[in-house]
């Protein structure tokens, strides 16, 4: 008995401290009544949690100032794929020869692909370094490096240099260099460089930001739009030539 009764001194002024001002009543009554007969431990267990859940609504509530520590804020967490898409870095960009932005071509190898005659590829090809083509393509064709066409192409191609052979293509031809068009080639399609030289017939528009040459065998249907150009006498233009890219300005010669 005595082991209760410390109990209940102790736990009375544990109370006191929690809720200063409080009465013991509502201690006594979790221990008073069990002192002299058998413990219900469950019980007890269930007095004592409901007691202490009172005391903490007191010690919580806004009488009772309390003092919050402002945790700081735990970063975002993000997948690996978003990750990943962060860190990865963007490739360098060019301007193509119609001044818009590209993605900048790698470099060109030394390879040289060569389609041979009799040889018919359907589908796209695209190649790090040259091609030649002596055979026919159907598709578009792409090569960092030098196009020699000598055969047939039935789509777009794009190089860093251009030559047709010969060649009797179908299909838009861009460039970063020079665009040659040889005798006997036929081209229908735009053709857009940084130069040319044109010996063959051409049925589309000509857009060159440096000089042009029409040689004396050249039939273009199209406009001729370039820095300058040079017209050799044989030569078939059906189309407006005008020197846009030139440096001098048209409009301040007939000011007057």
């Amino acid at each position: 008995m005595g082991f209760f009764k410390d109990f209940k001194e102790d736990f009375n002024d544990a109370v006191s401290e929690l809720v200063p001002g409080g009465d013991d009543t509502k201690a006594e009554e979790v221990m008073v009544n069990t002192l002299d007969g058998d413990i219900d431990v469950e019980s007890e267990l269930t007095k004592l949690d409901g007691l202490l859940e009172q005391v903490s609504k007191k010690v919580d509530s806004p009488a009772s100032p309390t003092v919050s520590v402002a945790r700081p804020a735990e970063p975002e967490k993000k997948s690996f794929f978003e990750t990943k898409n962060e860190t990865k870095m963007e490739a360098p960009k060019t301007m193509d020869v119609m001044g818009n932005v590209a993605e900048a071509r790698p470099a060109a190898s030394d390879e040289n692909a060569v389609i041979t005659a009799g040889m018919k590829i359907t589908g796209n090809i695209e190649s790090l370094g040259s091609i030649e083509v002596q055979g026919e393509i159907v598709g578009d064709v792409a090569c960092n490096g030098k196009l020699v066409v000598a055969g047939k192409v039935n789509g777009n191609s794009s190089s860093a240099e251009f030559f047709a052979d010969a060649a009797k293509i179908e299909g838009e031809v861009v460039t970063t260099g020079t665009a040659k068009i040889g005798v006997g080639s036929v081209i229908i399609g735009n053709i857009t460089a940084t130069s040319a030289v044109i010996a063959g017939a051409v049925k589309g528009d000509i857009d060159v930001n440096g000089p042009v040459v029409v040689d004396t065998s050249a039939v273009v249907m199209g406009n001729i739009k370039s820095r300058s150009v040079q017209i050799n006498n044989g030569a078939v233009i059906e189309g407006f030539c005008s020197q846009s890219y030139a440096d001098v300005d048209v409009n301040s010669v007939f000011a007057l």
